[in-house]
């Protein structure tokens, strides 16, 4: 009994912010419908966010997939200490290295891209993703991959048709982080973006709430916040299941 009381208040607490933004953003109806027409259109942005969010998915997923097998199974020269130097990114300040990455872009044709905000998004991913992935790897036992290549399996054929679906919690697991990282980032749009049409959900609402003399429309904010929230919140319920088996197997051994 004091279990189930003590995990209904927690629930209580965590959803209170969420309920309590769905209910401002209700007070005043409107809202939902200014924040449709405002600039480029709710749709513009909605579908940029999920362009740039699918493109990080994807790309994080591929590399680090890729990478954590080869870490885990290959050995190559420096091996060691380029996984090390991958990991150092998480010591370097997220802000600072924005704007190199915005000159970089420009030099490779990217900049004000979606594209080139997805690849940015990537890589600040890689570190948690490849630990993760490596991790996961190193957990499937040898033998597994050794009688799928008795079978007639090559290297490539193996690891895309047993060891991918062995590693699909870990592979979850990294794809829900690339989402809500990429899905709710606001600093690196600002910086990498300079067009409207090209805005993210997170920049529009921003610019949205702004009013005159600085004065920010609270119902509007909170009804962007819902529209924001929403769709994170159904997918960590889709995935729920996978994710934490992601966490509590073998990806985080080692």
């Amino acid at each position: 009994m004091r279990y189930y009381t003590t995990v209904s208040a927690l629930a209580v607490l965590f959803l209170f912010p969420l309920l309590w933004s769905g209910w401002a953003s209700m007070e005043e109806p409107g809202n939902y419908l200014e924040m449709a027409r405002f600039g480029e259109g709710l749709g513009t942005y909605l579908t940029n966010s999920a362009l740039v969010s699918a493109m990080t998915v994807a790309g994080t997923l591929t590399v680090s997939a890729l990478g954590g097998y080869a870490f885990a199974r290959f050995d190559f020269p420096g091996k060691n200490l380029l996984f090390l130097v991958t990991l150092a990114i998480l010591m370097v300040p997220y802000a600072t290295i924005l704007i190199p990455l915005y000159v970089l872009l420009g030099h490779i044709g990217l900049q004000n891209s979606l594209v080139g905000l997805s690849l940015v998004f990537v890589m600040f991913q890689l570190p948690f993703a490849l630990f993760m992935m490596r991790n996961a790897f190193e957990a499937i036992p040898r033998e597994l991959e050794e009688a799928a290549m008795v079978d007639g399996c090559g290297t490539f054929r193996a690891f895309a048709r047993i060891l991918l679906h062995a590693v699909r919690p870990a592979l979850v697991t990294v794809g829900l982080f690339a989402f809500l990282a990429s899905w709710n980032d606001f600093f690196a749009p600002l910086i990498l973006l300079n067009d409207g049409a090209s805005f993210t959900l997170p920049v529009a609402v921003v610019s949205m709430t702004q009013q005159t003399f600085g004065a920010i429309d609270y119902g509007m904010l909170q009804a962007g916040v819902m529209v924001m929230a929403l769709p994170c919140l159904i997918l960590f319920l889709v995935l729920q299941r996978h994710y934490v088996r992601g966490f509590m197997s073998g990806a985080l051994r080692g």
